[in-house]
């Protein structure tokens, strides 16, 4: 089992960045894909970005293509989510998930956090 920590999220202004974390512990790190979901108010939870923690292999959907960066540090057991160009409708929950297959689907990932809030306005 593993458990994961999100951090990084906040009030940013349209055009901005921010820098989403997410620690694991309790398990392996290297086993897991790492995925990055969002959840607005109203709307499903919608997966972004996925990265597989052994190889560095990455999937985004298209809607944050280009703007989006998943990366990992194993050192650190982090996996971060770095967001530029952010846009109003990026306004969301952000959660990280561990599971071990890519891709968007949350029914592929067993281990969630508990989310960190990304408003984007100004």
């Amino acid at each position: 089992e593993v458990q994961l920590v999100e951090s990084g999220g906040g009030l940013v202004q349209p055009g901005g960045s921010l820098r989403l974390s997410c620690e694991a512990s309790g398990s392996t790190f290297d086993y897991y894909v790492i995925g990055w979901f969002r959840q607005a108010p109203g709307k499903k939870r919608e997966g972004i970005a996925s990265i597989s923690v052994s190889d560095g292999a990455t999937y985004y959907v298209n809607s944050v293509k280009g703007r989006f960066t998943i990366s990992s540090d194993n050192a650190k057991n982090t996996v971060y989510l770095r967001m530029n160009s952010l846009k109003p409708e990026d306004t969301a929950v952000y959660y990280c998930a561990a599971g071990f297959a890519l891709g968007d689907v949350p029914s592929l990932y067993n281990y969630w956090g508990q989310g960190t809030q990304v408003t984007v306005s100004s």
